[in-house]
């Protein structure tokens, strides 16, 4: 039976709390067997990191979302670092640029991205990057940091920009966006980048798949995303889940322990 990592899932979002084990339980029984849950905010990191270590095989990363910075204040990113140093976190994220949102607060997101980006680069932790509409801003401020590498969640950016990431030493985020057959930019980029720059991904509980649209997106649907992605690249399941679930590992390390 094949395995396969979800490189991007809330499970510690409160729409989880009713059934939280039992998904978890699914998920091993269908061979997805370590998650990663990265953080929006302070507020979350104290129970992101409960539920990561009560759980084997939930990797947690801590950072300050870019869609939510009301809520951060200056002072949290060096309880960032503080959170790091006493923790076993896997890398920093979710954090990144969005300025999808009109009249968004673009120095403030800048000051943060590149604060923790600094944080990262001091301690050598990948990072896990949000980006929507904001790609070549993105690219632009990662050369300017040593980063090893991480991973570009939800990736909606050009070819062009997708080898600039690669070079840059990260993978690309596909996910539930592959089920949609009118997703024709995102299905082309998954069949013609190379399948060792290409991690799967959930995003649960938001960006669900084409057969639970309107529902609550779950890690256990990452089987039609893994599908999704065999079909597009006629490639065996089997072998899209070895090679993604191995570029994982090449970005976070062995990721030994499982569910």
């Amino acid at each position: 039976m094949f395995e396969i990592t979800d490189t991007h899932c809330h499970i510690d979002n409160e729409q989880f709390s009713t059934d939280r084990e039992r998904i978890l339980t699914h998920c091993r029984e269908l061979g997805v067997n370590r998650i990663i849950v990265p953080a929006v905010c302070k507020s979350g990191w104290g129970e992101l990191l409960a539920i990561c270590n009560t759980n084997k095989g939930l990797y947690p990363a801590l950072g300050l979302h870019p869609l939510f910075i009301d809520n951060h204040s200056h002072s949290d990113i060096d309880d960032l670092e503080t959170y790091l140093s006493k923790n076993k976190v896997i890398a920093i994220g979710e954090i990144g640029l969005d300025y999808y949102i009109k009249n968004t607060d673009k120095e403030s997101q800048i000051f943060y991205f590149e604060h923790q980006l600094s944080i990262a680069d001091k301690l050598q932790l990948p990072v896990i990057l949000h980006v929507r509409k904001s790609h070549d801003a993105v690219i632009q401020i990662l050369r300017k940091f040593n980063i090893p590498g991480g991973i570009i969640h939800a990736f909606s950016g050009s070819k062009e920009q997708a080898y600039q990431y690669i070079k840059l030493g990260f993978k690309l985020g596909f996910g539930g966006v592959l089920t949609y057959i009118a997703a024709t930019k995102i299905r082309k980029l998954a069949k013609e980048l190379p399948l060792d720059s290409i991690v799967l991904e959930t995003d649960a509980p938001d960006m669900t798949v084409f057969k639970y649209k309107g529902e609550r997106n779950s890690p256990e649907y990452i089987l039609e995303s893994l599908e999704a992605l065999a079909t597009i690249r006629q490639q065996s399941i089997d072998e899209i889940a070895s090679i993604t679930t191995n570029n994982a590992k090449h970005v976070f390390g062995q990721l030994e322990q499982v569910i």
